[in-house]
């Protein structure tokens, strides 16, 4: 018979905590013994619904997938198509960057993920791809989204405004302090070197780049 710290315990409401956490601290900052007290439970009730922390962190990866809301399918071009999809994997990652990267193991594992997986294959065998090239090509643009995420400049700096301001002068002037006559580009450019102009302009470009980039790969097989 089930303990009543057992029932007390709810896993759904355990990977919440932990996304928070995770979300405002990192994952290296989730921890069993901190998620028990915060659910006023031990921590080896912890066990009875995770083997470990790296079985949490695989929870973690499924609740950002679960967040994928496929586009229905239309009579769009393939690529439009697949730019859709891409777009929603993006704003759900988007929405915790420091745990972008723990989708990756999940995607072939999650109905989710695999849903998605499913879906891009049938865009990419549509646009002219052999099975073979298209799973090569979904994966590593998938690898590319989540990187983009996890890279994001504006996500790395520092939550409050004024440290973040100030860590963003710091990096304008090191680079405004080189060498025009050597560095003509890398000075002038070094504002948007620094940091995008905006975090939708980012994620614009970084995502045109990678439909860009498999639609060359397509042409190059013609």
């Amino acid at each position: 018979m089930a303990t009543p710290t057992a029932r007390r315990l709810d896993p759904v409401k355990v990977v919440d905590s932990a996304l928070a956490i995770a979300d405002d601290e990192g994952p290296a900052a989730v921890s069993f013994r901190k998620l028990a007290a915060q659910h006023d439970v031990t921590p080896m009730a912890m066990y009875r619904h995770f083997k470990d922390k790296d079985d949490l962190l695989a929870a973690l990866g499924d609740r950002i997938l679960a967040d994928v809301v496929l586009p229905e399918p239309t009579d769009e071009p393939w690529d439009v198509q697949l730019h859709n999809l891409l777009g929603v994997f993006v704003t759900a990652l988007r929405a915790h960057p420091r745990l972008a990267d723990l989708t990756l193991p999940r995607i072939l594992v999650a109905e989710p993920g695999l849903a998605m997986a499913e879906r891009s294959l049938e865009l990419l065998v549509e646009g002219g791809f052999g099975i073979e090239d298209a799973a090569e090509i979904g994966r590593q643009s998938m690898c590319s989204l989540i990187a983009l995420v996890t890279t994001d400049p504006i996500a790395r700096e520092a939550n409050d405004p004024e440290d973040r301001e100030a860590s963003l002068r710091r990096k304008r002037a090191s680079l405004g302090a080189l060498s025009p006559r050597r560095y003509p580009m890398v000075t002038s450019a070094s504002s948007a070197l620094v940091c995008p102009a905006s975090a939708e302009r980012y994620y614009t470009v970084g995502l045109e780049l990678v439909v860009a980039g498999i639609r060359g790969v397509r042409a190059g097989q013609n």
